[in-house]
């Protein structure tokens, strides 16, 4: 019997992500906007779309791209370069005549620009790229990176991309909230639409996932000669992949450019890629559910809960010892050990969330499971 493409477990996990972001509207309008855990939900989205974006890589394709952080920061650069509002460019490109670009883009418009220059990148690199096998791909891409954040930062560049200085004065998160005429915030969106556009790109991908070309990709990382032999074009399906996942990752350099409210190439170190690795790993290679899950544990970790191990704490009037700062990451690291040593496919595993709401086969009357 042909299984409903809509069951109960996906349509209560749908019905559960929608009271989340109605939680998160709600809570918007009652907390602070300084409070820490809107902190951590815009960056946790960012960081859930770009590992979502890499899952589709290394976790349903197989191949082992650690280029991340250079498509998300060419998405930042588009985004930033073509949102500055132009009344505003001579002061942010104050030591190159006001730049080239002298016209600005809607937000969304930039954002999918942002994407779409790095897919480009991606198709140029991927050329080559693509052709190498496992570590050596891995090494490659991860050369990429570097040498990008190297040439945006020359300076016969720097009418476009500011050469080492930063790009500042572009809209952030916060220019979502809607604002009466007097200046002042009537309704609180800027951590709401950061989700929002996360969910939608991280659906997308899901429904790519879950489409014949998604099949094909899955054939293609369990073996690459029987997918070849049942008519599946390796190198076609590869770029297309590679394509894909850069886009979705330079839309997150464009979110993050927008959290971080400036963009500067230096920021943009192996260490973000290792960083999303990280989370793909502990979240489960090959569930979309988990990088996402993992992404906002994580940044809830790094930034939120353990922070006060970087402060010194008297105690009855003695000195806690080790807390002090940079103690955080010991710790932190510590965490990260345990989690990869008992979940050694990460928390999920190749589970999505509709898998722990269905119910599990039982036996009855010790014949076969229903």
């Amino acid at each position: 019997m042909k299984k409903k493409k809509w069951d109960s477990a996906s349509i209560l996990s749908a019905l559960i992500v929608c009271l989340l972001y109605a939680a998160v509207f709600v809570a918007e309008q009652m907390m602070p906007p300084t409070s820490m855990l809107f902190t951590v939900l815009k960056k946790g989205a960012t960081y859930a779309l770009v590992a979502v974006s890499m899952n589709l890589l290394n976790g349903f394709t197989g191949i082992f791209s650690l280029g991340q952080a250079g498509f998300m920061l060419i998405g930042a650069y588009t985004y930033a370069i073509f949102t500055v509002p132009v009344a505003q460019r001579a002061i942010v490109y104050q030591y190159y005549n006001g730049g080239v670009v002298q016209f600005t883009l809607p937000v969304f418009v930039a954002m999918i620009l942002a994407g779409l220059v790095a897919a480009l990148f991606a198709l140029l690199i991927g050329l080559p790229v693509l052709r190498l096998k496992s570590d050596y791909l891995a090494i490659a891409t991860l050369g990429f990176a570097e040498i990008i954040r190297t040439v945006f930062q020359w300076d016969k560049l720097g009418p476009v991309t500011n050469g080492s200085n930063m790009l500042r004065l572009f809209p952030t998160f916060n220019d979502f909230n809607i604002r009466n005429a007097q200046g002042e915030v009537t309704l609180y969106l800027s951590t709401l639409v950061p989700l929002l556009i996360a969910g939608v790109c991280i659906a997308l991908i899901v429904l790519l996932i879950n489409s014949t070309f998604g099949r094909a990709l899955r054939a293609i990382k369990d073996d690459e000669i029987a997918a070849e032999a049942m008519g599946i074009r390796l190198s076609s399906h590869k770029q297309m992949a590679f394509c894909v996942s850069s886009f979705f990752a330079g839309i997150g350099g464009a979110m993050l450019a927008m959290y971080q409210t400036t963009v500067q190439a230096k920021s943009f170190t192996t260490a973000m890629t290792y960083e999303i690795l990280l989370i793909v790993v502990i979240g489960g290679i090959g569930s979309v559910t988990g990088s996402c899950l993992s992404s906002f544990l994580f940044v809830a970790c790094s930034e939120w809960w353990l922070r006060f191990l970087d402060q010194k704490q008297v105690v009855g009037g003695f000195e806690v010892p080790l807390l002090r700062n940079g103690f955080r990451l010991v710790v932190f690291s510590i965490i990260i050990m345990i989690v990869v040593l008992f979940f050694r496919q990460g928390i999920m595993g190749t589970r999505e969330l509709p898998d722990l709401l269905r119910r599990r086969p039982t036996r009855a009357n010790g014949g076969e499971a229903k």
